[in-house]
């Protein structure tokens, strides 16, 4: 029988105090991993070991026997019924303003404190090691032992999300504190990290999604701008492959090689700055980026990406800011039926209006003159316009939509799957039902003029939404029957 060994953790705690209880879990983390990465670096040294190394991941567990008396407004911050929650946490360093705001919640609605304790997860040693530049872990049969016959490897069932989806088990006498359980996120984190080819520790609260690569420039500019100002409150700008200015003159190297979804972060102290993600084309890549940035539980992203404008009455240039989707992305069937309704945050659709009219100049009927408001189509075809027309048309026609795209349905859907506040803010860059094709000359003079001016717009919403009380932002449109306490 193989020896199991493991760290000697401290033993299960109750506080508090929040902030207290947050050091303890880093203490539990920091123990578990450094066990990990120790024992992983001598078995690839000096061989297979004859022992199984386990340490398992930090805990956060609350008892309570009654239903929390709280302000019927608030969505968040306090567990759906009495009895036992309790969720596994990873990189409680990365997450330590996010835990001890949910921790003090818990207490303060609930009068109980809180336990801290290891769990009985284990940590998949890919996880561990994800931390240490000197540490990589081999792929299968580069070492002289089997990887998975001493360190624990990552786990699929407890690598989902049932949690978010609503299909874990209601019957389990504990019941979930958090929508994602530690092995999800470091997943994502791990992920985040190789599609984005920037850390997750320089995500910012506020995310905008865009589908083309003409926003960076714009981006980059409106960031040295920021940092040339000390009263902006942003503190560096951080471009793909994690390099950071503070001086708004400062150059920044370029990597060789564009990661899949370029990353950019304008960054606050407080974590509160701005993120731009170019997701690229496609719906599959919408997905993919927002199932990872879930994890780190930003505040709202947007779309603010180009568009295929469906009304004659529409000019290239038009901005289309959606209050309905028409789901015919695909990639999120299975997880959320096409039957669920992807509703409007009436938060997200104001600051975004507002936005459109501070920078345009224009405000009331006039502001019609450049802004459509109403559904848009996601599709998985992007050469949709070659199908036969009776088809597609007669639906978009059926469905009211006003513009087509691939991505903003599937940021939409998977902002209310995972509870983080959504919105959309299109800009028209061809007419192809009405003969204006996106074509090099009209797209190079269009990018020209519109591009400047929609990311202004973006950038102004999340500002107006910075400045908005969490509780009202996270709105309970978002939050299901049966909730996690959690963000």
């Amino acid at each position: 029988m193989t020896t199991l060994l493991t760290p000697q953790a401290p033993a299960p705690e109750q506080f508090t105090d929040p902030a207290a209880a947050v050091a303890r879990l880093e203490e539990l983390y920091v123990q578990a991993t450094d066990f990990l990465c120790d024992s992983f670096a001598d078995a690839m040294g000096n061989g297979a070991p004859a022992a199984r190394y386990r340490a398992y991941y930090p805990e956060i567990r609350i008892k309570t026997s009654t239903y929390a008396q709280v302000d019927s407004r608030l969505s968040f911050g306090h567990v759906s019924e009495p009895g036992v929650h309790a969720t596994t946490v990873t990189r409680p360093d990365l997450f330590r303003s996010y835990l001890t705001q949910q921790i003090a919640l818990l207490i303060k609605n609930h009068g109980q404190p809180v336990t801290i304790a290891a769990s009985d997860t284990p940590i998949p040693v890919h996880f561990a090691v994800a931390n240490n530049p000197d540490l990589v872990v081999p792929h299968q049969g580069a070492a002289d032992f089997t990887l998975r016959d001493v360190f624990d490897v990552p786990d699929l069932t407890t690598t989902n999300d049932d949690i978010v989806n609503g299909v874990h088990d209601h019957d389990d006498a504990v019941g979930p504190l958090s929508l994602f359980t530690a092995q999800r996120v470091d997943y994502s984190l791990a992920r985040l990290a190789h599609y984005t080819a920037t850390d997750a520790g320089h995500f910012q609260n506020h995310v905008l999604f865009t589908n083309y690569q003409f926003y960076v420039s714009e981006f980059e500019n409106y960031a040295r701008e920021q940092l040339a100002d000390p009263a902006s409150g942003y503190t560096s700008f951080v471009s793909t492959g994690n390099a950071e200015i503070t001086d708004p003159k400062a150059p920044i190297e370029q990597p060789l090689k564009l990661p899949q979804m370029p990353t950019y972060h304008l960054k606050r102290e407080d974590g509160s700055g701005i993120t731009l993600v170019n997701i690229g084309v496609g719906p599959s890549n919408a997905k993919t980026a927002t199932d990872h940035i879930a994890v780190l539980r930003p505040h709202a992203w947007l779309m603010v990406g180009h568009c295929a404008g469906l009304r004659n009455t529409q000019a290239l240039g038009d901005f289309v800011l959606a209050h309905a989707y028409l789901r015919e992305d695909k990639v999120l069937d299975d997880d959320l039926p096409v039957w669920v309704p992807i509703p409007p945050l009436a938060e997200v659709q104001v600051a975004l209006e507002h936005a459109v009219a501070e920078v345009t100049k224009l405000e009331g009927y006039e502001l019609k003159r450049i802004m459509r408001t109403g559904t848009v189509a996601s599709v998985d075809n992007r050469n949709w316009e070659l199908r036969d027309q009776s088809g597609p048309v007669q639906r978009l026609s059926q469905s009211r939509a006003i513009a087509l795209d691939m991505e903003s349905a599937t940021i939409a859907a998977n902002g209310y799957r995972f509870r983080v506040p959504y919105g959309t803010l299109l800009c028209v860059s061809d007419k192809p039902l009405h003969g204006e094709l996106k074509l090099p000359g009209m797209a190079s003079s269009f990018y020209t003029t519109q591009v400047s001016r929609h990311l202004a717009i973006g950038i102004k919403a999340m500002e107006h939404l910075r400045g908005m009380p969490l509780e009202r932002l996270h709105s309970r449109k978002l939050r299901s029957f049966d909730e996690t306490a959690f963000l």
